[in-house]
């Protein structure tokens, strides 16, 4: 009987498709399963290479799955798109998977550990918070406006803002209390910003990679935070790469020998 050796597996909410090849490139597995039963198939199992696509989900399937006993390596998507053939399935996004997997030059992303996801969570939790601000401060200087009332941009002028609001005659009763209700919903908001910030001021001081990246031109605590919580620098080869990684090189559009760099890529 032919030994499998790789299963790639496509990742949903609810159900997971498997697509497993033999040493020759053969398909020896096709098969979908409930989340529940991923990890008693895995359990019964002899040790084999598992592929998954990268996104937040696949760390908990890679850290479960190498418990098990099988090698887990993930694949950025960007990577595996190239791969789909024409139309998109589960089974066809798995076979373009374990496609990608078997290039020789492939790239692929460690596996995070709870405690990594777990320390990067407070950057995450305080950018949606910020993006909740944003949206709290455009909504009360856009209701603003409708009544005559213009303010500049940002949260230093909001405080400012309410008081005009207030103190003009011409700003309804019924809109005065919708005004205090988003001045109410800012104020908390940002509250809860600063504690993040107080919070991230202390996980700088207690991280050593952070504070050797903060000394670096131009390079911020919450930036060195957030490059020594989510960038495993193991994973690159030089400093050249980790910046071709960041996307701090021109993107290039070159051929027949001629080459074109643009602009630096946000990629």
């Amino acid at each position: 009987m032919d030994k499998l050796k790789l299963i790639a597996m496509d990742t949903s909410k609810h159900v997971f498709t498997l697509h497993g090849v033999g040493e020759r490139g053969q398909v020896l597995l096709r098969r979908e399963l409930r989340r529940g039963q991923v990890e008693a198939l895995f359990g019964k199992l002899p040790a084999v290479e598992v592929v998954l696509e990268a996104c937040g989900g696949s760390h908990h399937w890679g850290r479960v799955l190498t418990a098990l006993g099988h090698r887990v390596r993930l694949i950025p998507p960007q990577y595996v798109k190239p791969f789909v053939k024409r139309s998109k399935n589960d089974r066809i996004d798995a076979e373009a998977i374990a496609e990608a997997a078997q290039r020789p030059s492939m790239r692929f992303v460690p596996v995070k550990s709870a405690a990594a996801q777990a320390a990067a969570m407070i950057l995450s939790v305080r950018e949606l918070l910020v993006k909740q601000q944003t949206q709290l401060v455009n909504a009360l200087r856009g209701h603003a406006a409708e009544f005559g009332v213009i303010a500049a941009k940002g949260t230093p002028h909001v405080a400012a803002l309410l008081e005009r609001v207030a103190a003009d005659p011409a700003v309804p009763a019924a809109a005065q209390a919708m005004f205090t209700e988003l001045g109410a919903a800012i104020a908390a908001v940002s509250g809860r910003i600063a504690e993040q910030d107080r919070k991230l001021a202390r996980l700088h001081k207690a991280n050593p990679v952070s504070q050797q990246l903060a000394a670096v031109p131009g390079i911020g605590p919450i930036s060195a935070l957030t490059l020594a919580l989510t960038v495993d620098a193991r994973q690159f080869r030089s400093g050249r790469h980790f910046a071709a990684w960041l996307g701090l090189t021109p993107k290039q559009n070159s051929t027949a020998g001629k080459h074109r760099l643009g602009k630096i890529s946000r990629q």
